[in-house]
């Protein structure tokens, strides 16, 4: 199917919906489902009778698409319902038609077509039989699914018509895989420094698409004279036979018919013996048997699930095309020009989006709706913008203002434009940061859910062929009041900003209103700012944003780049100083200045922080900003001190329990000194904003502003301190910790931004890793960072590069600069004979590339340019060296893995064939392998509320440890992601996959597999078929499908996983570590043992001798020995595994325990092949061997342990973590006058007030204090945790025995811990419902990367501080203050509890 969308939802859009609703749940059986769904009979039309499922809340419209898409009416169209003699209304609901029940007769009515119409039917008729080749995805730049051509067999869920067929294709992946099951190939050995692309696209298993017809195309009689247009005619159809016949048809209001006409003759009457059919594909039936034929077998091949085959929402680019440039077959059905049908009017972007922004958001049916409509405008959008973006740069277009600095193009109803006028913060880097700050700032709008009422224009930036243009939906026309009929132009509808003059409306006052609320949301502060004409203006916004009414009576907020607070970092003061105070203040900053040059620090600096860190200095352009991330981490730091000094001011004025009661004026006084302390803008309840407009040049503020803007500095320069000192590394303890750490640029960025962390700290991210004492454990992440550096600087080079170059010359261009990026010393002369003699072959001259400017640039040049602009934007000057191969040698970075960095970042396509890179004295790259160039578009991205809600609270019923609740609820959300993006969303994918493993761990392996199996396509199609992501999905599904029994389709999907990440990043990262290690448990022979010691290396190096991972592989190698015989090196490998389960968890643990059992069965088996061999010979050391082989049950639960489906508790750490949260909660219950009995909280007697703390906590502490975990855990129910993976209740040892699992600890002792907690709070009272936190600052919500497994990046993303109600004692306030936000930082951990605990219970040291 073509990868295209129809403005507005066409008949093929409308088509996938329906495919997505009747076949796209496939496992997940709803209960929404059996609730509303129910069989009718259909009949009519020509077609067999056959039964329909649909839907009560089903329009009757929809009830068609449904039909259309059954291959018993496929490929008909023009088609109505009609029910007891009456056709029914499309629009109609199917529960609201009286008599329709379950079993009743629906009728099939053909509909007389119309000239749209009929052309509609011919290209439906065309995408049936074009029947999209396995390539034509990788021609049109798509990134590919290969699952199936991998595994040889249809997914389970795919609906089949042909059961036999699906049969068949199973038996034979079973004798096919079977007679495969042999090494893996060499280039996938543990060292092999062989990386071969065609390996990585396998050619498709499906036959390319059979010739249905010689050809197709518009008559030469087209279009039909006057006198026949009054008779019906619509076309001329010209079709040639596979038999060879040429035939005229017709196309009219009732169908189509053969008419009389010849090549030489016009005759458009009907032939003889010829019937008008209401489908052409029945003609063509008619009249060629061949067709039938062809056309029959088409129609009954089994069908790939919808998830393969419908339209992605947006482009996922492909770095490959396929092997053979030019195409493979002819396209017999270009001709008809169906598809080329001229657009009467241009779409109204901007309408068509505010109206899907409209829509009622009542019931969940009509948000799922909205939702949709919003989803397929924005893709629609999207699509038309790269589409433009192409006609513009290649020059089909006209500028319409004339402006040769600036040109402003029309084009399919957007304006695209290049900004220049953003050049002011800093030439063309100023300018594209401006184009990526907006985006990012209608972002912002679009996400605030409260406010349907402000609106922003439909807005993207792509960028092609070096060029970035930002386009927009075209602007409603604006509106004036009558009195101001003498304003200027310019002025009329303009309601807010610096430019907008005094002016009093309604409308005005509710777009204050509006502005207001969502200042609020986004933590921005109401400030003043001098107008050019000298007026105070109050402002909501940046002072850039303006203001408007729409002449569609909408209000439009515009210009938002600087809606994001500044960064301090990159913002010198001294250009931006002198605006920020006026008048009598200028002495006094005179004065300031004077201090500060004898030493003092401004304030909100730490101290020596310029000299440890460089900062504050200059950057390349004038529009750094703070991301939104890292304003919410820095609000819960904030807020984080800002309980910690309450309690220490309360303790000094006589003590917290004497201070903490209501209406207690110390308490009052203790808030207050607080909120002053910690930069609060109000100073009864902690509240954090930000001026946006401070450390703006250009901005002025009057004096009555000082003491705000003074604060204002002072939060930003803590902010951007914040970033250095505490987030960056947060980063990489974080890498330190996971063996699921970024593997390629995208990871990287994703991980990084989660933090808060902009990519210009790339620089300061290598100082940190090298500074730090485990520089050896981070080379990978130190390798990825230095490689996104030099990828980055030279995407810049590379965009100055391609403006000199005209479109004839660009494939020769683009692998010119390839050769000098990645050949050391690459010069033009190493090809200049090799291009004249290809020159001459194609008829151009011989010197005619040699003069061109870009032809003469060298190797040593591209990198003298490269390493310059690394300096000045990431200031690292020595860490490039001086040419590719001091990368490769001192770093490890694969030159392979900067290709692929650079086509996915430029929009490069490469011709998929093994590139030999490493070839000094042959340009590795020609014009020829350069297949494309895509446009790659940054796009707003719409909500899916309802899903989201339901996958985040899954993750906290996970994070308890109640599987059965968060299986409902993550059915629930795949049912959503279904019903508004055919599942095609990177959050689905997550969503699924977790559904996978929760299902896994239910002991459902085969519901696993089936679901994991469309996780995987889904990562391939929406994410990229080589993301980091499809490889731990192919991981995760080869260990479901090992459980199933499937272990050769195991095995290809772990050598899938491994081939990818060797291409991604190479072999020297942690993952390989994994995946070796579950090939060493499903492998046999030698080979296992090769993969697994590669593991153990790996391991060592990246975590040390004494981390699980590294044990989990010892007792894996320990293991192996024991099959091949090795009892000696097996004692040795389990004697470190112990020691380092002892040092972990202690000599009491089940895992310990268990290893030590081990140990001994080998010591024992040791000594008996010893004696045996000393007095029978080795006769007997066969049988000897096999007493040690693991079962498949045991290597199944080990390789669950490997790859985290199921991880080990630290039950002792969490003992003691118990015990200090029951001691706390009952000292916080008794100094708030209650007290805790079996988890509840209960008031207190009068003697029991008096007695000691520890009263109340003892029968808790007995029932394991689950209950009082649950409880206290609710209210913070949204707040993300920072293991994403699923743990389970049963705790699986190394060596495959089974610690008993943890029931609820109500019905425990507590010595046994349950393998999930919650982080918790200090909060006494319980609350039963599941309550998003809302702040003062806005809601605090969470993406899809915060589930999406930490090989995404996903860390840490804290919530917001709750607000401080005045209704509530000051106990409450510090009780609830020590981890409210989830952070335990040891500063604020007045609870007790000095780090954070995970989700496992772990205690982070």
């Amino acid at each position: 199917m073509k990868d295209k969308m129809r403005k507005g939802g066409g008949r093929n859009q409308a088509k996938a919906d329906v495919i997505s609703l009747i076949g796209g749940k496939d496992v997940v059986g709803m209960k929404q489902d059996e609730d509303t769904s129910f069989p009718v009979k259909i009949q009519g039309a020509g077609v067999e009778s056959f039964e329909l499922q649909v839907h009560g809340f089903w329009h009757v419209q929809d009830a068609i698409m449904a039909l259309l898409s059954r291959d018993e009416v496929c490929p008909r169209s023009n088609l109505l319902l009609a029910f007891a003699g009456a056709t029914l209304d499309p629009l109609a609901e199917l529960q609201s038609i009286k008599g329709l029940k379950p079993g009743a007769i629906l009728r099939l009515v053909e509909e007389p077509y119309t000239a749209r119409s009929a052309r509609l039917h011919l290209a439906r008729v065309l995408e049936l039989l074009r029947a999209s080749g396995p390539q034509d995805a990788l021609r049109e730049g798509r990134s590919p699914s290969i699952l199936e051509t991998l595994t040889h067999t249809q997914t389970p869920d795919s609906s089949s018509p042909n059961r036999k067929d699906l049969k068949r294709s199973l038996s034979n992946t079973k004798t096919e895989t079977a007679h495969q099951d042999g090494a893996p190939p060499e280039y996938l050995l543990p060292g092999s420094s062989e990386r071969p692309l065609m390996a990585l696209l396998p050619q498709s298993s499906q036959p390319e698409a059979p010739s249905y017809l010689k050809d197709l195309s518009l008559s030469c009689w087209n279009p039909p004279p006057g006198h026949r247009k009054m008779q019906g005619d619509f076309l001329y159809i010209t079709v040639v036979t596979i038999e060879g016949k040429r035939c005229d048809i017709t196309s009219c209001p009732k169908g189509f018919f053969l008419n009389r006409s010849t090549e030489d003759v016009f005759d458009p009457r009907p032939a003889q013996s010829s019937s008008v059919c209401h489908s052409f594909a029945d003609v063509l039936c008619h009249i060629s048997p061949a067709f039938k034929q062809t056309f029959t077998a088409l129609r009954n091949r089994p069908q790939l699930p919808p998830v393969e085959v419908m339209a992605t929402p947006y482009h996922t680019l492909s770095w490959l095309g396929p092997p053979c440039a030019s195409r493979t077959h002819k396209n017999t059905f270009s001709r008809l020009g169906v598809e080329d049908e001229p657009a009467t009017q241009a779409p109204d972007w901007n309408e068509e989006l505010q109206a899907a922004k409209d829509l009622p958001l009542g019931s969940l049916e009509e948000r799922l709706q909205r939702e949709r409509a919003l989803l397929q405008v924005n893709s629609a959008f999207v699509r038309a913008v790269m589409q433009g973006a192409e006609t513009v740069v290649d020059g089909f277009v006209e500028p319409v203002n004339g402006n040769h600095v600036d040109p402003g193009f029309l084009w399919g109803g957007l304006f695209m434009s290049q900004g220049a006028v953003y050049a002011m913060f800093g030439g063309e880097r100023g300018r594209r940061a401006a184009q990526r700050l907006e985006l990012k700032g209608v972002q912002a709008y679009s996400n605030v859910e409260s406010l349907q009422a402000l609106h922003t224009l439909p807005t993207a930036i792509v960028d092609y062929r070096g060029v970035r243009l930002l386009a927009q939906g075209l602007a409603p026309g604006l509106e004036g009041s009558e009195q101001d009929q003498e304003a200027a132009a310019v002025s009329r509808g303009l309601l807010y900003g610096v430019n907008a003059g005094p002016q009093e409306s309604p409308q005005r006052r509710r777009l204050l209103e509006l502005l207001a609320s969502t200042a609020k949301s986004l933590c921005l502060q109401r400030h003043v700012v001098l107008a050019p004409n000298g007026h105070q203006v109050p402002l909501f916004t940046s002072v850039d944003a303006q203001g408007l009414l729409g002449a569609d009576g909408r209000f439009y907020i515009l210009d938002v780049f600087r809606t994001f607070p500044a960064d301090a970092n990159f913002c010198p003061e001294g250009e931006t100083e002198n605006q920020t105070v006026t008048g009598g203040e200028e002495s006094n900053k005179n004065c300031e200045a004077d201090k500060e040059k004898e030493g003092c620090v401004k304030e909100g600096w730490p101290e020596n922080y310029h000299s440890d860190s460089g900062l504050p200095k200059s950057f390349t352009h004038g529009l750094c900003r703070l991301k939104p991330e890292l304003v919410q981490a820095f609000i819960q730091h904030k807020h984080c001190q800002f309980t910690q000094r309450v309690r220490e001011i309360l303790d000094e004025n006589g003590g917290f329990e004497e201070c903490a009661t209501a209406g207690d004026s110390r308490a009052t006084e203790a808030v207050r000194a607080a909120c002053k302390e910690v930069g609060s803008v109000s100073d009864i309840i902690f509240e954090m904003r930000f001026n946006s407009s401070v450390f703006s040049p250009g901005v002025s503020f009057p004096p009555a502003e000082s003491k705000s803007t003074k604060l204002q500095e002072r939060l930003l320069r803590e902010a951007a301190s914040f970033i250095v000192t505490h987030q960056i590394p947060a980063f990489v303890e974080h890498c330190l910790q996971t063996n699921e750490a970024p593997m390629d640029g995208a990871s990287l960025k994703q991980a990084l931004h989660q933090k808060g962390i902009n990519l210009r700290y790339l620089g300061h991210v290598v100082k940190t890793i090298n500074q730090t004492e485990q520089k050896e454990h981070l080379r990978h992440i130190l390798r990825l960072v230095i490689g996104d550096i030099f990828i980055r600087s030279t995407r810049r080079v590379f965009n100055n590069f391609l403006q000199g170059v005209d479109i004839p010359s660009l494939s020769a261009a683009v692998s010119h600069f390839l050769c000098c990026l990645l050949v050391p010393h690459f010069t033009p002369t190493m090809v200049g004979e090799e291009t004249k003699k290809k020159s001459r072959r194609r008829g151009r001259g011989a010197g005619a590339s040699e003069s061109t400017p870009w032809s003469t640039l060298t190797g040593a040049e591209l990198w003298n340019l490269v390493c310059q602009d690394a300096a000045e934007t990431y200031n690292i000057s020595d860490s490039l060296g001086s040419g590719p191969n001091h990368l490769v040698e001192h770093y490890g970075i694969q030159k392979l893995s900067l290709l692929r960095e650079f086509c996915l970042k430029t929009g490069v396509q490469l011709r998929l064939r093994d590139y030999s890179l490493d070839n000094q004295n042959k340009a590795p790259i020609g014009p020829d392998d350069i297949f494309n160039i895509v446009p790659i578009v940054k796009h707003v991205h719409m909500p899916t509320v309802d899903a989201s809600k339901a996958h985040r609270a899954a993750h906290t019923f996970i994070q308890k440890g109640l599987l059965d609740q968060a299986l409902e609820h993550l059915k629930e959300a795949a049912y959503l992601f279904g019903r508004v993006c055919d599942d095609l969303h990177p959050e689905a994918c997550y969503c699924h996959s977790l559904l996978a493993k929760v299902s896994f761990l239910q002991g459902k392996a085969a519901e696993a597999r089936s679901i994991q199996l469309k996780a995987v396509v889904i990562s391939e199609r929406v994410l990229g078929f080589d993301h980091p992501n499809t490889i731990l999905q192919y991981a995760l599904l080869g260990v479901y499908m090992f459980a199933g029994g499937e272990t050769a389709l195991a095995l290809k999907c772990l050598l899938r996983a491994r081939l990818l990440t060797l291409t991604v990043h190479g072999e020297d990262h942690p993952y390989i570590a994994t995946l070796d290690s579950c090939l060493g448990l499903v492998l046999t022979g030698d080979q296992r043992g090769q993969y697994l010691k590669n593991a153990l290396k790996l391991n060592t190096s990246f975590f040390g001798p004494e981390n699980l991972h590294t044990a989990l592989t010892q007792h894996l190698l320990a293991q192996w020995m024991c099959s091949k015989g090795d009892y000696r090196s097996a004692m040795t490998h389990e004697k470190e595994a112990l020691t380092a389960f002892t040092s972990l968890f202690g000599e009491d643990h089940s895992q310990t325990r268990c290893s030590k059992e081990f140990l001994g069965v080998i010591t024992k088996q040791a000594v008996k092949v010893e004696r045996s061999l000393r007095q029978a010979g080795a006769d007997c050391t066969e049988q000897a061997v096999e007493c040690v082989t693991p079962t498949t049950d045991t290597v199944l639960e080990q390789m669950v342990l490997v790859m985290g489906v199921r991880k080990i508790t630290h039950s002792d750490k969490f003992q003691e973590y118990k015990q200090k949260h029951l001691e706390l909660k009952a000292a916080v219950a008794r100094e708030l006058g209650f007290k805790v009995v079996n988890g509840v909280v209960t008031p207190l007697d009068e003697g029991e007030k008096t007695s000691d703390q520890e009263t109340g906590s003892g029968k808790e502490a007995d029932d394991g204090g689950s209950s009082a975990v649950e409880n206290a855990g609710e209210s913070q129910q949204e707040q993300p945790a920072e293991e994403t993976s699923v743990e389970t209740a049963a705790v699986e040892s190394a060596n495959g025995h089974v610690v008993e699992p943890a029931e609820d600890s109500q019905h425990e002792g507590s010595d046994r811990a349950a393998s999930e907690v919650k982080i918790v709070t200090s909060e006494v009272t319980a609350t039963g419902e599941e309550d998003e936190m809302s702040t003062a600052n806005g809601e605090v919500k969470s993406g899809p990367e915060e589930v999406n497994g930490e090989i995404n990046g996903a860390v840490d993303v804290p919530a917001s501080p709750s607000v401080l109600k005045s209704k509530g004692t000051w106990a409450d306030v510090v009780s609830k203050a020590a981890v409210v936000n989830g952070t335990g930082d040891k500063d604020a951990a007045v609870n007790g509890v000095v780090d954070s605990i995970t989700a496992n219970g772990v205690a982070k040291e």
